[in-house]
């Protein structure tokens, strides 16, 4: 289901069946939990004040960002603004702890706070790290809770043991207690990886996931299999991650990371490609970047992290930008975008 407004930003689609609606520009708060560069407390509630006033309002959120910095900054900018008027989503699946070993830099946060991350998806684990958000963010009422990094990406021969826990240790049932008794209105994953969505798919009901990067102007597979079995279900997707972590916003003179790490020679060159088609229709590539992605039906918010107030408005801009058809079509038949994908039409 679609609102429509005069304003792509302010365009509300809802997740799943359960009545909540998300703006279609979120923003995302890594980069307020310090990912590759920290910032300021003063430009972080900067940052999400941007956001409000251009009508964002949908905020995701999580433990691992900074350390539980990231819970503690969106957490003080949003009490500040009335509850009933934005929706709040925190991921489960890490519980923190004060650190004990000296942190090594090698997950990317700058000067995160002293605790460190336990692997728990069980029942108990789940429950406790919400509660735990509640507090980080001193608001209780959180709306979408997303079990997060669960896959064979980030855990390798170790995931079917945290697996097992969300099956058989209660993991999937503390979810659906939490959905039931109204204490979250959504549930689902935020993840990196198609196939543990697909696998969530088959044990458990959620409403919606947070997928980063996989349906992007880079990457499309997607196409093959989760997007069509998220249609069919009705599952969400928030999809963040759409310039790739950082190389579609500035293209081959910018950021040359891709999905977290270096840019490989056929991703650049991939890049280029994209950006002199983009450059022939007067279209800033960061532009397509962001509004490809929303196009598809199953697509619920395009989420954003902001690392100032004036990325932030680039990124509206960007979002809110007119990109003639032509664009599309030209992608197209250079063999730079799917056939099967749904592109934007204003």
């Amino acid at each position: 289901m679609v609102e429509a407004t005069g304003s792509r930003v302010t365009q509300r689609r809802e997740i799943g069946k359960r009545g909540v609606k998300v703006t279609g520009l979120s923003l995302g708060s890594a980069p307020l939990g310090g990912i590759y560069h920290d910032m300021p407390d003063a430009q972080a509630i900067a940052t999400v004040d941007a956001a409000w006033d251009a009508g964002v309002r949908f905020f995701d959120t999580a433990p691992h960002y900074g350390h539980t910095k990231a819970e503690h900054r969106i957490g003080d900018a949003l009490r500040r603004y009335p509850r009933d008027q934005y929706v709040l989503s925190t991921k489960v699946g890490r519980r923190y702890v004060p650190r004990t070993t000296p942190y090594d830099g090698s997950e990317g946060w700058q000067d995160p706070l002293p605790f460190q991350a336990i692997y728990d998806y069980t029942r108990d684990g789940i429950l406790r790290s919400f509660e735990d958000s509640q507090q980080r963010l001193g608001i209780v009422d959180i709306d979408i809770l997303l079990i997060h990094d669960i896959g064979r990406v980030t855990h390798g021969e170790r995931n079917a043991h945290y697996w097992k826990q969300l099956t058989e240790g209660g993991g999937f049932r503390a979810l659906d207690e939490l959905r039931s008794s109204g204490a979250v209105k959504a549930v689902g994953l935020g993840v990196n990886e198609g196939a543990a969505i697909l696998d969530a798919m088959a044990d458990f009901d959620i409403d919606c996931a947070l997928l980063a990067g996989r349906y992007t102007l880079l990457e499309q597979a997607t196409l093959d299999d989760l997007l069509p079995a998220c249609e069919a279900r009705g599952v969400s997707i928030l999809l963040g991650g759409a310039f790739n972590s950082g190389i579609l916003a500035r293209g081959v003179q910018g950021d040359l990371k891709f999905n977290y790490g270096a840019a490989p020679q056929e991703v650049i060159e991939r890049v280029a490609r994209l950006e002199a088609v983009c450059r022939v229709h007067g279209v800033p590539l960061a532009a397509a970047a962001l509004q490809f992605p929303y196009a598809h039906p199953a697509v619920a918010t395009v989420l954003t992290g902001a690392r100032s107030v004036e990325e932030l408005r680039e990124n509206v801009a960007s979002f809110e930008r007119p990109i003639p058809a032509e664009l599309w079509t030209a992608l197209r038949d250079k063999g730079l975008l799917d056939l099967r994908a749904t592109v934007p039409k204003d």
